[in-house]
């Protein structure tokens, strides 16, 4: 086959799974997980039924891959805020305050007990361990943050800490969080 034709054949199979991504997102939005079924999906997405189960077995898998492409969109985000110009401190507060806000997106309940227990999340939070940790040594090579705690411990406990803002309402209360939670990062005197 020649490589222009498999390049039209692989455009237009990600488009299609896009869409059908898209589509799930969508009814997610509109009206819940339970929204998410494959006739909803098709008639969403555009597509007959037969070229959705093409693509997914059913709807679970369907929300598997959505929830895959918002957590590597959300490692993307933290990766461009670890390498932004500046000094170590300021890129950890960016990663701090980017995750804080990623955490107060979150959704509850049923899909996230659904979401959450896939392999994809684990790769997903040690590669964002990994990411804070070297942020930590490097902060603390340069005496800008505390060297008696190892930085995968301090790692863990920021990203713990974090998370709180899931319960957040403001933008001003996630900004108090990072600072607190940065804070504990300090040099000791």
């Amino acid at each position: 086959m020649p490589k222009l034709w498999n390049e039209t054949i692989d455009a237009h199979r990600h488009a299609v799974r896009e869409a059908i991504l898209d589509a799930a997102a969508a009814l997610i939005e509109d009206g819940g997980l339970r929204a998410v079924t494959m006739s909803q999906l098709a008639e969403r997405a555009g597509i007959g039924r037969a070229t959705l189960y093409k693509y997914f077995p059913d709807a679970e898998a369907v929300l598997g891959a959505w929830h895959e492409r918002q957590v590597t969109a959300h490692l993307h985000q933290l990766a461009e805020a670890a390498h932004r110009p500046g000094s170590t401190t300021q890129r950890l507060r960016a990663v701090a305050t980017a995750y804080a806000d990623i955490a107060r997106q979150r959704h509850g309940g049923e899909l996230a007990t659904l979401l959450h227990r896939s392999e994809h999340v684990s790769h997903a939070e040690q590669h964002l361990t990994g990411l804070l940790e070297a942020l930590i040594t490097e902060g603390a090579q340069a005496a800008e943050l505390r060297d008696d705690v190892p930085p995968a411990e301090l790692a863990a406990y920021c990203l713990h800490a974090l998370t709180a803002a899931s319960t957040l309402t403001s933008q001003a209360a996630v900004d108090r969080l990072v600072t607190v939670t940065l804070g504990a990062l300090r040099p000791l005197p």
